[in-house]
Protein backbone atom coordinates (compact mmCIF):
# COMPACT_ATOMS: atom_id res chain seq x y z
CA UNK A 1 0.00 0.00 0.00
CA UNK A 2 1.97 3.11 -1.05
CA UNK A 3 1.68 5.81 0.62
CA UNK A 4 0.18 8.96 -1.07
CA UNK A 5 2.07 12.69 -1.39
CA UNK A 6 1.70 14.48 1.65
CA UNK A 7 1.53 13.17 5.18
CA UNK A 8 -1.26 11.28 6.27
CA UNK A 9 -3.64 12.03 9.49
CA UNK A 10 -4.58 9.45 12.09
CA UNK A 11 -7.29 9.29 14.08
CA UNK A 12 -7.13 7.60 17.55
CA UNK A 13 -10.68 6.21 18.55
CA UNK A 14 -10.68 5.80 22.56
CA UNK A 15 -13.80 5.00 25.24
CA UNK A 16 -11.73 7.90 27.49
CA UNK A 17 -8.44 6.58 27.94
CA UNK A 18 -5.84 6.94 25.26
CA UNK A 19 -3.47 3.77 24.49
CA UNK A 20 -0.63 3.29 27.00
CA UNK A 21 3.04 3.63 25.28
CA UNK A 22 1.29 5.75 22.14
CA UNK A 23 3.54 8.91 22.09
CA UNK A 24 5.94 8.21 19.53
CA UNK A 25 2.97 8.94 17.17
CA UNK A 26 2.34 12.29 18.57
CA UNK A 27 6.18 13.08 17.26
CA UNK A 28 6.48 11.25 14.15
CA UNK A 29 7.28 13.46 11.35
CA UNK A 30 6.30 11.37 8.67
CA UNK A 31 2.44 12.06 9.97
CA UNK A 32 0.52 15.51 9.40
CA UNK A 33 -1.34 15.19 12.54
CA UNK A 34 -3.03 12.70 14.60
CA UNK A 35 -6.35 13.35 16.23
CA UNK A 36 -7.77 11.30 19.90
CA UNK A 37 -11.71 10.98 20.00
CA UNK A 38 -14.28 9.22 21.72
CA UNK A 39 -17.54 7.81 19.75
CA UNK A 40 -19.20 11.12 19.95
CA UNK A 41 -16.31 12.84 18.74
CA UNK A 42 -15.25 10.45 15.92
CA UNK A 43 -17.65 12.57 13.19
CA UNK A 44 -15.99 15.64 14.08
CA UNK A 45 -12.26 14.51 13.24
CA UNK A 46 -12.79 11.73 10.81
CA UNK A 47 -13.15 13.84 7.71
CA UNK A 48 -9.85 14.10 5.92
CA UNK A 49 -8.17 11.09 8.10
CA UNK A 50 -6.16 8.43 6.43
CA UNK A 51 -5.77 5.75 8.97
CA UNK A 52 -7.60 5.09 12.03
CA UNK A 53 -6.87 2.62 14.80
CA UNK A 54 -9.43 1.71 16.81
CA UNK A 55 -8.75 1.45 20.30
CA UNK A 56 -12.35 1.68 21.65
CA UNK A 57 -12.70 -2.40 21.68
CA UNK A 58 -15.71 -3.69 20.18
CA UNK A 59 -16.88 -0.09 19.32
CA UNK A 60 -19.84 0.58 16.66
CA UNK A 61 -19.13 4.15 16.69
CA UNK A 62 -17.35 3.87 12.73
CA UNK A 63 -20.83 2.74 11.50
CA UNK A 64 -22.33 5.51 12.43
CA UNK A 65 -19.65 7.77 11.39
CA UNK A 66 -18.62 6.29 8.23
CA UNK A 67 -19.96 9.05 5.56
CA UNK A 68 -17.77 11.45 7.48
CA UNK A 69 -14.64 8.92 6.20
CA UNK A 70 -14.17 10.93 3.32
CA UNK A 71 -9.70 9.93 3.03
CA UNK A 72 -9.75 6.34 4.71
CA UNK A 73 -7.62 3.78 3.26
CA UNK A 74 -6.63 1.99 6.81
CA UNK A 75 -8.37 0.68 9.60
CA UNK A 76 -6.31 -1.26 12.50
CA UNK A 77 -8.29 -2.91 15.19
CA UNK A 78 -6.88 -3.37 19.16
CA UNK A 79 -9.05 -6.67 19.10
CA UNK A 80 -8.56 -10.25 17.03
CA UNK A 81 -12.42 -10.31 16.21
CA UNK A 82 -13.39 -8.01 13.59
CA UNK A 83 -17.05 -8.23 13.13
CA UNK A 84 -17.56 -4.85 14.87
CA UNK A 85 -16.33 -3.60 11.72
CA UNK A 86 -18.26 -5.53 9.18
CA UNK A 87 -20.49 -3.38 8.70
CA UNK A 88 -22.01 -3.45 4.53
CA UNK A 89 -20.39 -0.22 3.88
CA UNK A 90 -16.87 -0.71 4.82
CA UNK A 91 -17.30 -4.52 3.48
CA UNK A 92 -17.64 -2.99 -0.07
CA UNK A 93 -15.04 -0.34 0.55
CA UNK A 94 -11.03 0.09 -0.40
CA UNK A 95 -10.19 0.37 2.71
CA UNK A 96 -7.36 -2.45 4.17
CA UNK A 97 -8.60 -3.29 8.20
CA UNK A 98 -6.62 -5.24 9.93
CA UNK A 99 -6.77 -7.03 13.31
CA UNK A 100 -4.44 -7.57 16.59
CA UNK A 101 -4.10 -11.26 15.73
CA UNK A 102 -1.18 -12.95 18.02
CA UNK A 103 -1.37 -10.87 20.71
CA UNK A 104 -4.38 -13.13 22.27
CA UNK A 105 -3.58 -16.84 21.27
CA UNK A 106 -1.02 -18.78 23.90
CA UNK A 107 -2.84 -16.33 26.75
CA UNK A 108 -6.41 -17.37 25.48
CA UNK A 109 -4.90 -21.05 24.93
CA UNK A 110 -4.15 -21.15 28.62
CA UNK A 111 -6.92 -19.88 30.11
CA UNK A 112 -9.43 -22.48 27.88
CA UNK A 113 -6.91 -25.24 29.54
CA UNK A 114 -7.52 -23.98 32.93
CA UNK A 115 -11.59 -24.00 32.64
CA UNK A 116 -11.26 -27.65 31.17
CA UNK A 117 -9.46 -27.96 34.28
CA UNK A 118 -11.48 -26.88 36.83
CA UNK A 119 -13.94 -28.83 35.31
CA UNK A 120 -12.45 -31.78 35.36
CA UNK A 121 -11.01 -31.47 38.91
CA UNK A 122 -14.17 -29.81 39.59
CA UNK A 123 -12.40 -26.95 41.25
CA UNK A 124 -15.54 -24.72 41.83
CA UNK A 125 -17.03 -27.22 44.15
CA UNK A 126 -13.83 -27.42 46.13
CA UNK A 127 -13.32 -23.74 46.55
CA UNK A 128 -17.45 -23.80 47.65
CA UNK A 129 -16.72 -27.08 50.38
CA UNK A 130 -13.51 -24.54 51.62
CA UNK A 131 -15.40 -21.64 52.11
CA UNK A 132 -18.24 -23.84 53.92
CA UNK A 133 -15.23 -25.80 56.03
CA UNK A 134 -17.04 -29.09 54.68
CA UNK A 135 -14.74 -31.55 54.58
CA UNK A 136 -15.67 -33.82 51.36
CA UNK A 137 -14.03 -36.75 49.37
CA UNK A 138 -14.58 -37.11 45.94
CA UNK A 139 -12.93 -38.38 42.66
CA UNK A 140 -12.65 -36.16 39.44
CA UNK A 141 -11.74 -36.44 36.11
CA UNK A 142 -8.62 -37.64 33.30
CA UNK A 143 -7.96 -35.30 31.31
CA UNK A 144 -5.62 -37.86 29.16
CA UNK A 145 -7.78 -39.84 26.76
CA UNK A 146 -10.91 -36.88 26.59
CA UNK A 147 -11.50 -35.07 23.42
CA UNK A 148 -12.05 -31.56 22.19
CA UNK A 149 -13.34 -30.14 19.64
CA UNK A 150 -12.74 -26.08 18.72
CA UNK A 151 -14.30 -24.36 16.64
CA UNK A 152 -11.93 -21.92 15.00
CA UNK A 153 -8.82 -23.37 13.09
CA UNK A 154 -7.01 -19.91 13.10
CA UNK A 155 -4.32 -18.91 15.53
CA UNK A 156 -6.46 -18.46 18.32
CA UNK A 157 -8.12 -21.75 17.86
CA UNK A 158 -4.80 -23.37 17.00
CA UNK A 159 -2.93 -22.67 20.04
CA UNK A 160 -5.58 -23.95 22.07
CA UNK A 161 -5.43 -27.07 20.31
CA UNK A 162 -1.76 -26.98 20.73
CA UNK A 163 -2.04 -26.71 24.69
CA UNK A 164 -5.00 -29.39 25.13
CA UNK A 165 -2.97 -31.87 23.34
CA UNK A 166 0.10 -31.72 25.25
CA UNK A 167 -2.20 -31.94 27.75
CA UNK A 168 -3.39 -35.53 26.93
CA UNK A 169 -6.51 -34.42 25.29
CA UNK A 170 -7.21 -35.64 21.72
CA UNK A 171 -8.29 -32.89 19.73
CA UNK A 172 -10.04 -31.88 16.33
CA UNK A 173 -10.98 -28.54 14.56
CA UNK A 174 -13.95 -27.34 13.25
CA UNK A 175 -13.12 -25.25 9.88
CA UNK A 176 -13.79 -23.95 6.42
CA UNK A 177 -12.53 -26.72 5.28
CA UNK A 178 -11.87 -30.21 6.24
CA UNK A 179 -8.19 -31.70 6.39
CA UNK A 180 -7.67 -35.33 6.89
CA UNK A 181 -4.44 -34.04 8.43
CA UNK A 182 -3.32 -31.01 10.33
CA UNK A 183 -0.36 -30.43 12.06
CA UNK A 184 -2.03 -28.58 15.42
CA UNK A 185 -5.47 -30.22 14.85
CA UNK A 186 -4.90 -33.81 13.71
CA UNK A 187 -8.14 -33.68 11.88
CA UNK A 188 -10.12 -31.07 10.47
CA UNK A 189 -13.71 -31.63 10.21
CA UNK A 190 -15.95 -29.07 7.65
CA UNK A 191 -18.24 -26.68 9.94
CA UNK A 192 -21.31 -28.52 7.34
CA UNK A 193 -20.36 -31.58 9.68
CA UNK A 194 -20.79 -29.64 13.29
CA UNK A 195 -23.80 -32.16 14.25
CA UNK A 196 -22.29 -34.69 13.14
CA UNK A 197 -19.01 -34.59 15.33
CA UNK A 198 -20.52 -33.06 18.81
CA UNK A 199 -21.44 -36.70 20.12
CA UNK A 200 -17.82 -37.41 20.10
CA UNK A 201 -16.70 -34.24 22.40
CA UNK A 202 -16.19 -34.69 25.67
CA UNK A 203 -15.49 -30.25 25.46
CA UNK A 204 -16.78 -28.44 22.84
CA UNK A 205 -14.76 -24.60 22.26
CA UNK A 206 -15.82 -22.40 20.35
CA UNK A 207 -13.25 -20.24 18.98
CA UNK A 208 -14.74 -19.31 15.59
CA UNK A 209 -15.15 -15.18 14.39
CA UNK A 210 -18.33 -14.04 14.14
CA UNK A 211 -19.71 -14.23 10.65
CA UNK A 212 -23.28 -15.11 9.21
CA UNK A 213 -22.60 -18.57 9.06
CA UNK A 214 -20.80 -18.83 12.68
CA UNK A 215 -24.33 -16.86 14.26
CA UNK A 216 -26.01 -19.10 16.37
CA UNK A 217 -24.25 -21.99 15.48
CA UNK A 218 -24.97 -23.87 18.72
CA UNK A 219 -28.93 -23.96 19.30
CA UNK A 220 -31.50 -26.10 20.49
CA UNK A 221 -30.14 -28.48 17.99
CA UNK A 222 -27.15 -28.69 18.13
CA UNK A 223 -26.94 -28.74 21.99
CA UNK A 224 -29.27 -31.60 22.05
CA UNK A 225 -26.41 -33.59 19.79
CA UNK A 226 -23.59 -33.11 22.27
CA UNK A 227 -22.98 -35.86 25.01
CA UNK A 228 -25.08 -35.28 28.47
CA UNK A 229 -21.35 -35.68 29.96
CA UNK A 230 -19.64 -32.65 27.86
CA UNK A 231 -18.75 -29.08 28.46
CA UNK A 232 -18.90 -26.04 26.34
CA UNK A 233 -16.88 -23.77 26.24
CA UNK A 234 -16.84 -19.67 24.78
CA UNK A 235 -14.12 -17.77 24.30
CA UNK A 236 -15.34 -16.31 20.92
CA UNK A 237 -18.29 -14.17 20.70
CA UNK A 238 -21.44 -14.54 22.28
CA UNK A 239 -23.71 -14.52 19.54
CA UNK A 240 -21.87 -17.73 18.29
CA UNK A 241 -24.16 -19.20 20.84
CA UNK A 242 -28.35 -18.91 21.09
CA UNK A 243 -27.97 -17.95 25.33
CA UNK A 244 -31.85 -18.95 26.12
CA UNK A 245 -31.34 -22.44 23.90
CA UNK A 246 -28.41 -22.90 26.32
CA UNK A 247 -29.69 -22.03 29.37
CA UNK A 248 -32.65 -24.35 28.72
CA UNK A 249 -30.20 -27.19 28.00
CA UNK A 250 -27.94 -26.40 31.42
CA UNK A 251 -31.38 -26.27 33.48
CA UNK A 252 -32.25 -29.77 32.37
CA UNK A 253 -28.82 -31.39 32.23
CA UNK A 254 -29.03 -31.63 28.26
CA UNK A 255 -25.19 -31.26 28.86
CA UNK A 256 -23.22 -31.33 32.20
CA UNK A 257 -21.82 -27.81 32.20
CA UNK A 258 -20.65 -23.84 30.60
CA UNK A 259 -17.77 -22.27 30.79
CA UNK A 260 -18.54 -18.51 29.16
CA UNK A 261 -16.30 -15.59 28.68
CA UNK A 262 -18.42 -14.16 26.06
CA UNK A 263 -21.97 -13.05 25.88
CA UNK A 264 -24.75 -11.47 23.29
CA UNK A 265 -24.90 -8.61 25.51
CA UNK A 266 -22.07 -7.34 27.50
CA UNK A 267 -21.81 -6.58 30.76
CA UNK A 268 -23.98 -9.63 31.39
CA UNK A 269 -27.35 -8.68 32.76
CA UNK A 270 -27.28 -9.13 37.25
CA UNK A 271 -31.21 -10.86 36.22
CA UNK A 272 -29.34 -12.99 33.48
CA UNK A 273 -29.81 -17.11 34.96
CA UNK A 274 -26.31 -17.78 34.01
CA UNK A 275 -24.90 -16.27 37.14
CA UNK A 276 -27.08 -18.35 39.37
CA UNK A 277 -26.22 -21.80 37.36
CA UNK A 278 -24.23 -24.18 39.57
CA UNK A 279 -22.41 -25.91 36.46
CA UNK A 280 -21.75 -22.05 34.42
CA UNK A 281 -18.43 -20.35 35.00
CA UNK A 282 -18.97 -16.81 33.92
CA UNK A 283 -15.99 -14.11 33.19
CA UNK A 284 -16.43 -11.15 31.70
CA UNK A 285 -14.52 -11.20 28.51
CA UNK A 286 -11.15 -11.40 29.69
CA UNK A 287 -9.72 -15.09 28.41
CA UNK A 288 -7.06 -13.01 26.24
CA UNK A 289 -6.09 -10.29 28.72
CA UNK A 290 -2.68 -11.28 30.48
CA UNK A 291 -0.77 -8.32 32.37
CA UNK A 292 1.19 -6.20 29.72
CA UNK A 293 -1.50 -6.71 27.09
CA UNK A 294 -2.71 -3.25 26.35
CA UNK A 295 1.15 -2.63 25.80
CA UNK A 296 1.61 -5.17 23.71
CA UNK A 297 -1.41 -4.27 21.41
CA UNK A 298 0.13 -0.62 21.00
CA UNK A 299 3.32 -2.75 20.00
CA UNK A 300 1.63 -4.25 17.07
CA UNK A 301 -0.29 -1.53 16.06
CA UNK A 302 3.01 1.01 16.23
CA UNK A 303 4.94 -1.81 13.67
CA UNK A 304 1.66 -1.96 11.83
CA UNK A 305 1.95 2.07 11.15
CA UNK A 306 5.76 1.93 10.38
CA UNK A 307 4.77 -0.45 7.25
CA UNK A 308 1.65 1.94 6.42
CA UNK A 309 4.35 4.87 6.13
CA UNK A 310 6.20 3.39 4.70
CA UNK A 311 4.43 2.02 1.87
CA UNK A 312 5.20 -2.04 3.01
CA UNK A 313 2.58 -4.74 3.39
CA UNK A 314 0.52 -4.64 6.39
CA UNK A 315 0.54 -6.98 8.93
CA UNK A 316 -2.95 -9.05 10.04
CA UNK A 317 -4.78 -8.15 6.94
CA UNK A 318 -8.47 -8.97 7.23
CA UNK A 319 -10.44 -10.65 4.52
CA UNK A 320 -13.37 -8.45 4.65
CA UNK A 321 -15.60 -11.17 2.48
CA UNK A 322 -15.37 -13.79 5.00
CA UNK A 323 -14.42 -11.42 7.88
CA UNK A 324 -10.59 -13.49 9.06
CA UNK A 325 -7.43 -13.03 8.68
CA UNK A 326 -5.83 -13.71 5.44
CA UNK A 327 -3.92 -16.67 5.57
CA UNK A 328 -5.54 -17.87 8.97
Amino acid sequence: MPTPPGRPNLVVLHAGQTPPGIDPVDRDPRLASVRYATAEELPEVLPGAEALFVWDLFSEALTHAWEKADALRWIHAATAGVNHLMFPAAVRSDVTITNSRGVFDQPMAEYVLGLVLAFAKDLGTTLDLQRRREWRHRETERLTGRSALVAGTGPIGRAIARQLTAAGLHVTGLGRVARAEDSDFGQIVAASDLHAVLPTADYVILAAPLTETTRGMVDATALHRMQPTARLINVGRGDLVVQDDLIAALRTNTIAGAALDVFAEEPLPEDSPLWQLPNVIVSPHMSGDVIGWREELVRLFLDNLDHFLDGRELRNVVDKQRGYVSGA
